[in-house]
C-alpha cells in the first residue's frame, strides 16, 4: 500500500511537470482560476564574504517543513529573469519545495565580479544562499540541495561536495570530461554547424592542441603562434573560442590553463548527498556519451548516483528545435525546457530523494 500510494505521489508530480511544457496565456481570461497551491516569493539578501547577492525565495503559500532547492546558474544566464528558470519556480513549489534563484555575482542586483571568480567562489555564493533561507521557519534545514545546469550543473556538484551538510545535487547537460575535452567537442560540432569542412575543421583542432600544448608547456609559443595565425581569417575563427595570435597570453595569464585539465570526477567524489545528473540525447556542447561511460564507473563503486539521458533533448532539455549552438542573450532569455521525460524525471527523483 505505500508503495502505491508513492508510485501515485511521483506519477502526479511528473504529470504536473509535463503540464509545463505548454505555455499559458490564460491569465487574462474570465474563466480562470489561480493554481493551487499559489506560489508566494520573498526577496533573499545574504552575502559571501565581501559580495553581496539578491535573490527570490518561491515557496507554496501554505505547508512547513519545505524542501528547497537552490539554483546555480549556466554561464551565459546570470539573472533571475532568464526563462530557464520558470520550470523550477512554477513547478517545485507545486510539489511544496521552495526555490531560491538569485542574480550571479556581478549582474543583476548582486555586486562582485564574475570574470575573476573561480567555480569555488561561485559554488559557495550558493552555498550562503542556502545557510539564508535555511533560517526560513517554514523551510527544513535539513533538506536544502542544489540543482544546475551546463556549468551550473558541475557549481551544483561542487556546492554540494563543500557544503556538509547538503542534501541532494541535480547537474543538468554538465560533461564528466575536461574543459579542454569538452571544448574539442563543442568547437567541431559547431564548426560543423557552420558548414566548415572536413579539413577546416582538422586545422581548427590542430590550432587548439597547439595554443593548449603551449600553455600546459609542451609546445612552442612560435608553433602555438603559427597555428593559430593559419586560421584566425577565417569567418568561423571567433567560433573557436582561441585568441588571434596578437591576442595570446603567456601561460601563467591564462586564467583557461587553470581549468581546461581539472578532472571533474575529483568533485563529484566529495559528495555524499545523493545526486542526480540528467543529460540530453542531442546535445551538441557536450559528449554525453563519454559522461555516461565514466558517471557509470563511479556510480558502480558507491551509492547515491543515478543518471539519466533524455532522448532527443538538447543542451537546455529542449525538444523539437532547430539546433544553432547560438548563445545570444536574446536566444538564452527565451531558452527553457520542453521535453516532458526531463519534467518527469526531475519530479520523480526529487519526490524519492529530496522531500522530508
Amino acid at each position: 500500500m505505500v508503495w502505491e500510494f508513492a508510485v501515485a505521489r511521483i506519477h502526479l508530480i511528473a504529470g504536473f511537470f509535463l503540464l509545463l511544457a505548454v505555455p499559458s496565456h490564460a491569465a487574462d481570461k474570465p474563466w480562470t482560476t489561480e493554481g493551487d497551491p499559489a506560489v508566494v516569493q520573498k526577496d533573499i539578501h545574504f552575502d559571501n564574504g565581501s559580495v553581496h547577492l539578491t535573490g527570490t525565495l518561491f515557496m507554496p503559500a501554505v505547508g512547513d517543513h519545505l524542501a528547497a532547492v537552490v539554483v546555480l546558474h549556466p554561464a551565459e544566464q546570470p539573472t533571475r529573469d532568464y526563462a530557464l528558470y520558470r520550470h523550477l519556480t512554477n513547478g517545485l513549489p507545486a510539489m511544496g519545495m521552495a526555490v531560491l534563484v538569485y542574480d550571479r555575482r556581478g549582474s543583476g542586483q548582486s555586486s562582485g565580479n564574475f570574470a575573476s571568480a573561480g567555480f569555488e567562489a561561485l559554488a559557495d555564493d550558493a552555498i550562503a544562499g542556502a545557510h539564508a533561507i535555511a533560517h526560513e521557519p517554514r523551510i527544513d534545514p535539513g533538506h536544502i540541495g542544489y540543482w544546475g545546469l551546463s556549468q551550473g550543473g558541475w557549481l551544483s556538484v561542487v556546492a554540494a561536495g563543500r557544503d556538509e551538510k547538503a542534501a541532494f545535487a541535480v547537474s543538468v547537460s554538465a560533461p564528466l570530461v575536461t574543459a579542454s575535452e569538452q571544448m574539442h567537442f563543442a568547437n567541431r560540432n559547431e564548426l560543423f554547424l557552420q558548414g566548415a569542412s572536413a579539413a577546416e575543421i582538422k586545422a581548427a583542432t590542430s590550432a587548439r592542441n597547439s595554443w593548449e600544448g603551449y600553455l600546459r608547456g609542451d609546445r612552442s609559443r612560435s608553433e602555438a603562434l603559427a597555428a593559430l595565425g593559419a586560421i584566425e581569417n577565417k569567418p568561423w575563427f571567433p567560433l573557436t573560442y582561441m585568441p588571434r595570435p596578437a591576442e595570446m597570453s603567456p601561460p601563467q595569464s591564462s586564467g583557461y590553463r587553470l581549468e581546461m585539465d581539472k578532472d571533474p570526477s575529483v568533485a563529484v567524489a566529495r559528495v555524499k548527498a545523493p545526486m542526480l545528473f540528467i543529460f540530453g540525447g542531442a546535445d551538441p556542447w557536450i559528449p554525453v556519451a563519454l559522461s555516461v561511460k565514466r558517471l557509470n564507473h563511479i556510480a558502480a563503486t558507491r551509492n547515491g548516483v543515478e543518471i539519466r539521458v533524455i532522448a532527443g533533448a538538447n543542451h537546455e532539455m529542449e525538444l523539437g528545435t532547430k539546433e544553432t549552438m547560438a548563445f545570444d542573450k536574446a536566444t538564452m532569455l527565451s531558452a527553457s525546457p520542453n521535453a516532458p521525460a526531463y519534467f518527469a524525471v526531475l519530479g520523480s527523483w526529487l519526490a524519492r530523494h529530496a522531500m522530508p
